[in-house]
């Protein structure tokens, strides 16, 4: 590593260090810090047919657990599904009424937006809503505000499966294994929002999701890892968040 490497390599892990501490008071839920090897499994943009039982089958195989960040959206569309999503054993939270970026929207309707969210979905699975993940990742202060106003917590992540990129599966499968560790919040997705969702991210890309997360919980199970819930991880573990304001 030459000097201008090792320079870069310390100013990202000042920078990191200094979002941690400052997310104990404005904090997103980026990892968790836990002493069992397991990793958080989470799902975005569902439920989808043709995607959601794909994955829902994956995790069966496997004796995986997950958290799924469904679209209310989608929900209205496929409620047999979200059914199918807590008969399983899964846990469920937020992602959105639709998957609008929130610093799009007015301040006040993204507050209204949440809450109504959030009830909606309790109503739904009859359980409580802990978590919210801002659509695309993006939020402001005021929008991190509106959340946890409403009795949530922001969710992030850190390796992903680029599953919404057109790329193989093997660099799918080895991009989730990137900076895997135990306690990281790994993000998936078991649908693809489009026009009906609010979103905008052109044609959605071509894979089997099932046989995506297989592959990735193979990798995983070969370094000793084991997917929960971020429900069940906390039995264990404790969350570690950061001040995230991309905007």
């Amino acid at each position: 590593m030459n000097a201008l490497t090792s320079a870069r390599t310390a100013a990202v892990a000042t920078r990191r260090t200094a979002r941690r501490t400052a997310g104990t008071l404005l904090g997103s839920a980026v990892e968790l810090r836990t002493p069992r090897p397991e990793v958080v499994l989470t799902f975005d943009d569902g439920p989808e047919p043709g995607g959601t039982d794909q994955v829902l089958t994956a995790l069966a195989s496997a004796g995986a657990s997950a958290t799924f960040f469904v679209l209310l959206t989608r929900v209205r569309r496929h409620r047999a599904l979200l059914d199918e999503v807590l008969a399983a054993g899964h846990e469920v939270a937020l992602h959105g009424v639709d998957h609008r970026a929130l610093p799009s929207l007015p301040p006040d309707e993204v507050a209204r937006l949440v809450r109504a969210g959030r009830a909606e979905l309790e109503d739904a699975t009859g359980r409580p809503v802990r978590w919210f993940r801002p659509p695309y990742g993006r939020q402001t202060f005021r929008n991190w505000r509106a959340v946890t106003a409403a009795g949530m917590v922001p969710v992030l992540w850190g390796p992903t499966t680029w599953d919404w990129k057109d790329v193989t599966v093997a660099e799918r499968v080895a991009k989730a294994q990137q900076g895997i560790r135990p306690g990281a919040i790994v993000l998936a997705h078991d649908g693809f929002a489009g026009p009906a969702d609010g979103a905008c991210d052109g044609p959605p890309p071509v894979l089997h999701r099932g046989e995506l997360i297989a592959g990735v919980l193979e990798g995983y199970a070969g370094r000793g890892l084991a997917a929960r819930s971020l429900e069940h991880a906390l039995d264990a573990g404790e969350l570690v968040r950061e001040t995230w304001f991309p905007g």
